[in-house]
């Protein structure tokens, strides 16, 4: 039994998921805590916030996200991947800066304009 603390909502529902009942999920007021215990446990994700390089704008870094989520296990080898990554000012918010990063099937985009 593995005891998780819900962030699909505001309430922060204290989960319990059985491995051995089928991950059965309890605790949960909604059905997203249900798919979030699952989740959580056979294959948690994350989306990714950090910078990267930019030249010629009023910051040396500019803020990036992943458009989705990525699984937990690549969000290293994402970060690595990026550590050499410079684009130039101007961008826009929501610009693509490195389309399906690592094969996960998810963009980094910028945060901001800058």
């Amino acid at each position: 039994m593995t005891e998780l603390i819900c962030i699909g909502c505001p309430r922060g529902c204290h989960l319990k998921v059985d491995e051995e009942n089928g991950y059965q999920v309890t605790g949960n007021n909604c059905p997203i805590g249900a798919e979030y215990g699952k989740n959580e446990l056979t294959n948690p994700t994350r989306v990714l916030t950090t910078t990267v390089r930019i030249s010629g704008g009023i910051h040396n870094c500019l803020p990036v996200r992943s458009s989705g989520p990525i699984k937990k296990a690549l969000l290293m080898e994402a970060v690595r991947a990026l550590k050499d990554v410079e684009v130039a000012s101007p961008v826009k918010k929501g610009d693509v800066i490195v389309h399906n990063i690592v094969g996960s099937g998810q963009d980094m985009l910028a945060s901001r304009d800058m």
